[in-house]
């Protein structure tokens, strides 16, 4: 009884609006308009004008007189056309009246608006304008489709006289406003509005609303969109708001009027009939022979209301599901995909297979508020899992390309296999709704080169975080080189694809270039793959990996880690320098702690500095054949073997590469070292260290991709 009294109150208030909004359209159709209201900034095409006297400025002149009584009649949103279907002269029309204005508002806008658009954009068949209280779109063919429009054609700025903190400001609109922006999308209103504590004293207030012809996915995209460029608009405001033409998000300290529209279908298109809006008989008629029957429409409605909403709360899953589209229910991976690839993936013990929605829901469908990050494969998201109260991170491999359905095979035949603490767990995986999904714990101290790169305001990594690290980064990449059953070349060790747990464990992830080769086979040949800086100069000119290879690039990261540069830098005269390089020079002269990070300000234990140095100029040496095992590196490290010697100035390495024969078989290779340049002599200049000059770059199949 409740929610039927809160309609009846409301449809009083409706009605109110009905009959005043009638008199105006009614009024306007007959007349020139009173009131006249500009725009701001307008979209007005200026190709194929219509003329004045047209058919097509009859219908427009016609739809646009009966806007206000079509909104008060629908809720704030109101998609019409009039004119013959298919002719040149049809118009069809979108409006939708903000919810942080009241009717009365909406209502004057609308009436006002036409006037306004007609002088700014005489002649335009198609027409894009935003207002204060109301939006109005009008075209030939009708662009109200489900895909969102994320032009932005102005936005506000609010200020009060209170001191804003901006972090504590971002800390109370950030998650506000990404929540709304699932309630926004998941809501049948296509609206949503909330608030949060900004300190002691006050709240801060948000609303989040699209166009109710958006599906949830779109108008979770608009939001995000619109989210996402708050920080760069607003800095030390008490609030702002964004209006896109599908879209629009407000948020402010203290509360502003919203009126949310009732969760209901958008209205079908509507055709009125000639003459329709202009005739004020045919419009009392109209509201006599309706009235009679308000009553039990009243109730019936409001009975109807809330079961939905009560429907709606008890099947969340269903009505997202809806709102998204159809999934595909026997999830294949691809097209044409060899069927062993799905038996493979159903064989994992470990990890789950998830629906399309599950994830969509988890992530507020993908929203960018969501999203932590972006590699060369894909985008990470945040999520969390309701029904096992967990939360993960969700990766979003680009389907679109060859190399991306390679990785997502990748990671879930060979990582859902493995075991250890110090490796990223997958949860599970998902190739349904066109997508290929891949659901990891989440590590809430995201990746290693955030913390070593955070900037100048970012808190500096403690050497004893720094050196559990390292051997959690040398325990991981023991297991896969020596102890599991084959043995995994991971091919991409970088700081970015090291994790940190809540209390800074390392550990590694994106096994995307991962392969298996049996233990003691040797090099395998492959395409080229990895990332500029952290790859085996030998592989880089040769194309054959091995475990030597993953050893190198554990060396980088060992240097990296306690030097706080990264792998690749301009030197003098603008040459760049690797930095194993800049470290050997400075072991060389017996000073090789001079380049641990000067930001540690020498707090850090001497010993394990070196070891940790030495070790990574051991692994990163050029010649592999000189570099050690895995196990022997973390021997060295945890101190259960001496320090190695090394030659005082880097040696170069030189390779002899000949191609593959054409029947497949690998011709003979040959690798040396010649001479012994320090940093910066003409020593360097070889064929290994000419391909360095490329930087935070990945390779794949031959092509360098951003990471």
């Amino acid at each position: 009884m409740a929610c039927i009294s809160l309609i009846l109150v409301r449809f009083v208030i409706l009605v109110l609006a009905v009959v005043a909004s009638l008199g105006v359209g009614a009024a306007a159709a007959v007349g020139k308009q009173d009131k006249f209201l500009a725009p701001v900034h307008p979209s007005c095409s200026t190709s194929g004008n219509y003329t004045d006297g047209s058919q097509f400025k009859k219908n427009l002149d016609e739809l646009l007189a009966a806007l206000p009584a079509a909104a008060s009649r629908n809720d704030g949103f109101y998609i019409g056309t009039v004119g013959d279907s298919g002719s040149p002269d049809q118009v069809f029309t979108l409006i939708m009246c903000y919810a942080d204005h009241d009717a009365a508002e909406c209502l004057e806008c609308l009436t006002g608006a036409p006037a306004g658009i007609m002088a700014l954009c005489p002649g335009s068949r198609d027409v894009r304008a935003a207002y204060d209280a109301c939006i109005l779109r009008y075209s030939p063919v009708s662009p109200f489709a489900s895909t969102a429009d994320l032009e932005i054609p102005f936005y506000v700025k609010y200020t009060a006289p209170i001191l804003v903190d901006p972090v504590a400001m971002a800390r109370a609109w950030l998650p506000l406003m990404a929540d709304l922006t699932g309630q926004a999308a998941g809501s049948l209103a296509r609206a949503a509005s909330g608030s949060t504590p900004y300190d002691a004293s006050w709240r801060v207030f948000g609303l989040a609303q699209c166009t109710r012809n958006l599906n949830a996915s779109e108008c979770s995209r608009c939001l995000s969109s619109l989210v996402g460029k708050l920080p760069e608009l607003f800095q030390n405001e008490t609030g702002g708001a964004v209006k896109a033409y599908s879209c629009y998000v407000h948020y402010q300290i203290g509360p502003f009027e919203i009126t949310l529209p009732p969760a209901s279908e958008p209205p079908p298109q509507s055709s009125p009939k000639p003459g329709e809006a202009s005739s004020s008989s045919r419009t009392r008629l109209l509201i006599g022979s309706s009235i009679g029957t308000v009553s039990f429409l009243i109730i019936l409605v409001g009975v109807l209301v809330c079961l939905l909403v009560r429907r709606r709360q008890k099947h969340p899953i269903t009505a997202n599901k809806q709102a998204k589209g159809q999934e595909p229910e026997d999830g294949k991976f691809s097209d044409g995909d060899d069927p062993a690839m799905e038996d493979d993936f159903e064989k994992g013990t470990g990890p789950k297979r998830f629906r399309y929605v599950e994830l969509a829901i988890a992530t507020d469908n993908f929203s960018d508020e969501k999203k932590l990050g972006e590699g060369g494969f894909g985008s990470v998201y945040r999520g969390y899992l309701k029904e096992s109260n967990l939360e993960v991170a969700i990766k979003r491999v680009s389907k679109g390309s060859k190399q991306g359905k390679k990785e997502y095979a990748s990671e879930v035949t060979i990582i859902s296999r493995l075991r250890h603490r110090n490796l990223v767990q997958l949860i599970g995986w998902c190739h349904g709704g066109g997508e290929l999904l891949l659901v990891y714990e989440l590590m809430p101290k995201g990746s290693l080169d955030t913390h070593l790169y955070g900037g100048k305001n970012a808190a500096v990594l403690p050497w004893p975080v720094r050196h559990e690290i390292v051997l959690g980064l040398g325990s991981a990449l023991l297991y896969l080189h020596q102890e599991w059953e084959q043995c995994v070349l991971h091919r991409d060790i970088k700081p970015s694809n090291i994790m940190l747990d809540a209390s800074f464990a390392a550990k590694l992830g994106d096994f995307g270039l991962a392969r298996l080769v049996d233990h003691g086979r040797g090099s395998h040949t492959t395409v080229l793959a990895g990332t500029m800086g952290y790859m085996d100069p030998e592989c880089m000119t040769t194309g054959r990996t091995s475990a030597e290879s993953d050893v190198y690039s554990f060396g980088v990261v060992l240097l990296e880690i306690a030097c706080g540069r990264r792998p690749l830098a301009v030197a003098e005269e603008e040459q760049m320098a690797h930095l194993a390089q800049r470290v050997w020079a400075s072991y060389g002269v017996g000073r090789v702690l001079d380049a641990a990070d000067a930001r540690l300000e020498g707090e850090f234990d001497a010993e394990e500095v070196e070891r940790v140095m030495v070790v990574g100029l051991w692994c990163a040496h050029p010649d592999r054949s000189l570099r050690p095992s895995i196990r022997q590196a973390v021997g060295v490290l945890r101190r259960e073997q001496p320090l190695p010697t090394l030659p005082e100035r880097m040696p170069v390495a030189t390779f002899l590469y000949v191609p593959l024969l054409v029947d497949g078989s690998s011709s003979t290779l040959s690798t040396g070292v010649t001479g012994a340049g320090g940093s910066g002599s003409s020593g360097t200049d070889t064929t290994a260290e000419k391909s360095m000059s490329m930087r935070s770059n990945t390779v794949v199949d031959g092509q360098i991709t951003g990471r």
